[in-house]
């Protein structure tokens, strides 16, 4: 199942992108390959994204994720919000390479939800993330979600300077850039 299927996001547009460090690794392409895994919630999500130097542009090549749904009558609790991403992780994140045809050892870095999120399902994704990054000596990249939030819409909008509220329950923060 293809989980990727927006085009690549140029870099140039939004002027003030992150690029990658030139001390990340690069492919046989000249291309920074990252993984990520977001799971501050009742979702869990493994990306892969590119970049790519020549073209000055970012494209996710693979997101396959699961949602956990709480029984009826009751709401997602962090014990078994984390078991459910325990149970999913190990095959998202097989999913996410198979499909972005990408081997773990060509990996620039991997990148993980630092939070605000859920404490339990927070640590169960960082601890994946931590053993692929010290399995294969890969750089670990810790990503504040609400900003991962606003540098994704600051993608899909164009918007170089937005000034920006993101609300969302306990983790509404007000951002500049």
């Amino acid at each position: 199942m293809e989980t990727a299927t927006d085009g690549a996001c140029s870099a140039d547009a939004i002027g003030n992108l992150p690029l990658p460090p030139p001390s990340y690794k690069v492919n046989s392409k000249g291309q920074t390959l990252v993984l990520g895994i977001e799971g501050s919630a009742n979702k869990v999500g493994v990306g892969v994204l590119v970049y790519d130097p020549d073209t000055r542009t970012y494209q996710t090549l693979a997101n396959p994720r699961k949602t956990y749904v709480a029984p009826v009558g009751h709401g997602f609790l962090p014990k078994e919000t984390a078991w459910h991403h325990q149970a999913h992780i190990v095959a998202l994140i097989r999913a996410a390479l198979v499909e972005s045809q990408t081997l773990p050892q060509d990996l620039s870095a991997i990148c993980f939800t630092q939070g605000p999120g859920m404490g339990g399902p927070l640590r169960s994704c960082a601890v994946a993330a931590r053993t692929l990054a010290l399995q294969f000596d890969i750089p670990l990249v810790g990503v504040n979600h609400c900003v991962g939030h606003i540098e994704m819409g600051r993608v899909a909008t164009g918007a170089s300077d937005p000034v920006v509220l993101y609300v969302s329950g306990g983790n509404t923060q007000n951002r500049h850039w």
